[in-house]
């Protein structure tokens, strides 16, 4: 079992991050993009900033250690910075034997960094204004 965790402020390599949990014991590899998407709520968004806690790099790894037992690898990466529409903000990889494994420790994963990583979202709106969401 190995896990990399990181906050960087750089583009989000997805197929890097693959690379980084390929296992010969593995029967399932999945991955998840958070993509930053033209909309929230219904109000049209124009880009996304994401501004991190001096924390929040040791918060996700801390996260993703409790996690790394359940299965071969993990890797994780949230981008801090200014994001366009179509930016990946959050990318996840897991590596398991099986596909439920590794299903089932992506999606409580996420659950988990939403929950507890202390990167705060200011969204910039079309209307010129902007806004703060998911502080946790």
């Amino acid at each position: 079992m190995s896990s990399h965790a990181a906050v960087v402020d750089t583009d989000i390599d997805g197929e890097a991050l693959l690379r980084l949990v390929q296992d010969d014991r593995a029967g399932a590899v999945v991955s998840f993009a958070g993509v930053v998407r033209n909309h929230d709520h219904g109000v049209a968004v124009t880009g996304i900033e994401y501004v991190a806690h001096p924390s929040a790099e040791e918060v996700l790894q801390e996260v993703v250690a409790e996690f790394a037992p359940r299965v071969h690898h993990i890797a994780v990466q949230h981008r801090i910075g200014w994001l366009d529409i179509g930016g990946v903000a959050l990318y996840l990889a897991v590596s398991a034997s099986h596909r439920k494994e590794a299903i089932s420790c992506l999606d409580e994963l996420i659950d988990e960094i939403k929950a507890r990583l202390p990167i705060w979202k200011k969204q910039f709106l079309a209307d010129g204004g902007h806004e703060w969401s998911q502080c946790p």
